[in-house]
């Protein structure tokens, strides 16, 4: 195995490594909005339900 064969097989081995580390932040990324949207939506009809209870009191 010559030299530049050796270095290509690190490239190689480095360039997967911070692929994989690359996808592993982007699904967390990707993961933490998925559920800041669900927690916004579902307070969001936690507000109008609680707002249609409450203004029905006071008629």
């Amino acid at each position: 195995m010559n030299k530049s064969s050796l270095w290509t097989w690190i490239g190689v081995i480095v360039a997967v490594v911070i692929a994989w580390f690359v996808i592993e932040l982007l699904f967390h990324v990707m993961f933490f909005v998925a559920k800041l949207a669900a927690v916004a939506v579902v307070a969001v009809i936690v507000y109008f339900v609680l707002h249609l209870l409450f203004s029905r009191g006071e008629e």
